[in-house]
């Protein structure tokens, strides 16, 4: 092999005894410049090897002596990569060099990424072989399949994100057109009560509680399933290669089997199960997002049935469920448009009938008058999460309507109670939003009520003993609301910083019957116990007179008075009594 020197090459070099050029044959004064490389070279002819440098025995492992007159595909290159030789080839005769990213063997077996460039290597003119040079590019590799896996999944528990599991359900719905045999479903999974847990013990716990999900999930699925997580708590399955929908209902069951365990989080055991739709693919969905859709839909409507639920979608389900989202969508554009109201409804000593305070209720305005599902119309506003923002503006109100009345009627000391709901009692701002409400406005804590429901409390007693014991460090009161419709222990009274327990309505509706034992039994407990007992829902003469004579303190219900306007409230509370 000869090298041409450059006739510019610096004189003062040239001339200087002992110099470089002087000391070096063309010949080793090539090799030296080969050996001084980073960059790994081979020199082949007829795929055999004629030279290696010391950067190619550096990265490869392989001497000289190994590889001299070796067939170099046949050791370095793997079988799945055979068919290269024949691309290098038309490039060199196409374009006179050769360069892509590929993989070679080292010695020690391991695979390494490398970006290969080919040369002739010409001597008088005539092609005499090959020059190969090697540059590892393993770290850009794994940076680059890092970013792409990071690009791909969800940071939190690893599944596949929604751009992934996109594009996973794309390749199957086009394999089933391709392949009637092999059809594909989408579960749709909703966690139930991690709002809760959340709320109750922070986003760290609901993080951890996610990534379990996902280890639990995994577990759950086939090798050739796909589990995503699509944002916040809800999470999707490709349920692939299937033969029918008993195939999803399999998947799905084990998923809930898998999701019925309690998880530990932070010292704590919680609970969340998992509501599932499911959506086989049709004809109709030709694109990944309206098979979601159905299977959203379905999910829907097991939160609906009250969660842990398994449900399949269906055409009649499509219609119930776009008149509930139409009905959410009116729910909305009534709090957009504010179209609701606060009305009083008063409570009653049932011995002498003297005006104990009201009840604040959150009444619902439609074509202009109050629409006729008001509790349809709540739910939804809780479920939705729309309740928090609604409570917060019912507190503000009724300690605003608290200091109207205390000007007004300066010797009064009637109490407001507010209905707390699940959410806002769960929700980790509830007793910082308390004490900034009572500063704001300056009304006497003990003059406002708050009442939770017994099932609210029931979901989670150790955090509710907690969130009540804080709330009473605000002097508020604090009352049981529809208590005994699921009959708490006697217990759970005890436990509870509470003043007031309100029965649940179906108490007073059993008064005049065979249960009224249960409803004496719970007012004696109260009056044993040291709280007032308010009777719910008194519509009749008969009730009113039945409670009274059980020692029942405290009443309300349309016998005694309906919810009144603002106006009219304050008339009532001047008044003092009942007009009946």
């Amino acid at each position: 092999m000869s090298l041409n020197l450059s006739e510019n090459a610096d004189a003062e070099q040239r001339e200087e005894p002992g110099g470089l050029l002087d000391e070096l044959s063309g010949e080793s004064l090539a090799e030296s410049v080969l050996s001084s490389l980073a960059e790994a070279v081979a020199i082949v002819r007829a795929d055999h090897v004629q030279y290696i440098n010391p950067a190619f025995t550096r990265l490869f492992g392989y001497s000289i002596e190994e590889l001299g007159g070796e067939f170099l595909s046949e050791i370095m290159i793997p079988d799945t990569l055979r068919q290269e030789k024949a691309r290098v080839e038309a490039s060199l005769e196409r374009h006179g060099s050769a360069a892509l990213e590929t993989v070679r063997i080292r010695k020690s077996g391991e695979p390494l990424d490398v970006a290969l460039m080919a040369t002739p290597l010409m001597v008088d003119g005539k092609r005499q072989g090959i020059v190969l040079s090697y540059r590892d590019i393993g770290e850009r590799k794994r940076v680059e399949a890092r970013l792409q896996h990071d690009a791909m999944h969800d940071p939190l528990t690893g599944l596949a994100n929604r751009a992934l599991f996109l594009d996973r359900l794309t390749q199957a719905l086009a394999r089933r057109t391709r392949w009637r045999e092999q059809n594909c479903g989408v579960l749709f999974l909703d966690l139930d009560g991690f709002k809760q847990i959340n709320d109750m013990l922070g986003h760290a716990a609901g993080d951890l509680v996610l990534t379990a999900v996902a280890d639990r999930l995994s577990r759950a699925l086939r090798p050739q399933d796909t589990a995503a997580r699509l944002g916040g708590d809800e999470f999707a399955v490709l349920v692939d290669h299937m033969e029918s929908a008993a195939a999803l209902e399999t998947v799905a069951g084990r998923v809930q089997q898998e999701m019925e365990q309690p998880y530990e989080v932070l010292g704590r055991f919680v609970h969340a199960g998992v509501s599932i739709g499911a959506a086989m693919a049709g004809t109709e969905h030709i694109a990944p997002e309206l098979l979601i859709r159905d299977a959203d839909m379905a999910m829907y409507r097991a939160k609906q049935k009250g969660g842990g639920q398994f449900e399949i979608f269906d055409k009649r389900l499509e219609v119930q469920v776009t008149s509930q989202e139409e009905r959410n969508r009116e729910l909305r554009e009534l709090i957009e448009k504010r179209q609701f109201e606060f009305r009083y409804q008063p409570i009653f000593r049932l011995e002498g009938g003297k005006l104990e305070g009201f009840e604040s209720l959150l009444c619902w305005q439609k074509d202009g008058g109050l629409a006729e599902d008001q509790q349809g119309l709540a739910a939804m506003a809780e479920e939705t999460g729309l309740s928090i923002s609604l409570g917060r503006e019912t507190l503000e109100n009724a300690c605003r309507q608290l200091r109207v009345w205390s000007e007004a009627l300066p010797k009064s000391d009637l109490t407001l109670t507010v209905n707390v709901t699940g959410r806002q009692f769960y929700h980790h701002e509830l007793v910082a939003q308390i004490r900034r409400v009572l500063a704001a406005t300056g009304v006497e804590p003990g003059r406002l009520l708050f009442e939770i429901s017994e099932g609210t409390l029931n979901e989670n007693s150790e955090a509710a003993l907690t969130i009540l014991t804080q709330m009473a460090g605000c002097d508020v009161r604090l009352a049981v609301d529809e208590f005994g419709s699921r009959l708490a222990p006697v217990n759970f009274l005890m436990r509870l910083p509470i003043e007031v327990v309100k029965l649940d309505r179906s108490l007073t509706m059993a008064a005049t019957s065979r249960q009224r034992a249960v409803l004496q039994s719970l007012i004696q407990l109260g009056r044993g116990l040291g709280v007032q007992m308010v009777a719910q829902g008194i519509e009749n003469a008969e009730q009113l007179k039945l409670l009274r004579g059980l020692g029942c303190e405290l009443g309300q219900g349309t016998l005694l008075g309906i919810a009144l306007e603002q106006a009219r409230a304050q008339e009532l509370a001047a008044v003092g009594r009942w007009g009946i």
